[in-house]
């Protein structure tokens, strides 16, 4: 698959998730047929249009760069969160 066709496909997975809820990078991997750290790099490549905050480490853990921003945006959206982690078990799509 070409590089440009992976992003906008990754684009199109994280554009799908509603508010409040969160996917991991893994799950939209599986979903578009790449790795996580695929996806990781076509959110941080240029991802900003689309809720790239919605999208997290399989551990509910948000990425370091990032941290306190996506916290924010995800506490915005009522998206629970216990000690620093997304409680996944409540918000994981799909």
């Amino acid at each position: 698959m070409d590089p440009a066709d992976v992003d906008e496909a990754v684009y199109d997975v994280v554009e799908s998730i509603p508010p409040g809820r969160v996917s991991t990078y893994g799950a939209i991997g599986r979903l578009v047929g790449v790795g996580p750290r695929r996806v990781a790099r076509a959110l941080s490549g240029g991802g900003g249009a689309v809720p790239w905050y919605r999208v997290v480490r399989a551990d509910g853990t948000c990425a370091e760069p990032v941290r306190v921003r996506q916290l924010e945006l995800l506490a915005g959206e009522g998206v629970p969160v216990r000690d620093g982690r997304v409680d996944l078990a409540a918000v994981a799509w799909p």
